[in-house]
């Protein structure tokens, strides 16, 4: 999902897409969503937020029990050894 569309796309359309993803599309979803909320434009912190909160829950869902672990570990990768 490219970042034009992130916030712009319904939030039931972008529930639906979340469920779509493959996990690392869905953590690179996560990943940019971190990104924006570092320095999110006037007026869409809310929506970005209500965003990383479907997002969450999507990772939580697949993985239950391990809270962001899985994201977490995710991100460590990227980063090599």
């Amino acid at each position: 999902m490219s970042s034009d569309n992130i916030l712009t796309a319904s939030i039931d359309d972008f529930a639906s897409r979340l469920a779509a993803m493959i996990d690392d599309e869905l953590y690179q979803t996560m990943e940019l969503l971190e990104v924006m909320s570092e320095a999110p434009k006037r007026g869409d912190v809310d929506e970005i937020l209500a965003r990383i909160a479907l997002t969450e829950t999507e990772i939580e869902r697949r993985q239950p029990g391990q809270l962001m672990r899985p994201y977490l570990d995710w991100k460590v990768s990227k980063l090599g050894p």
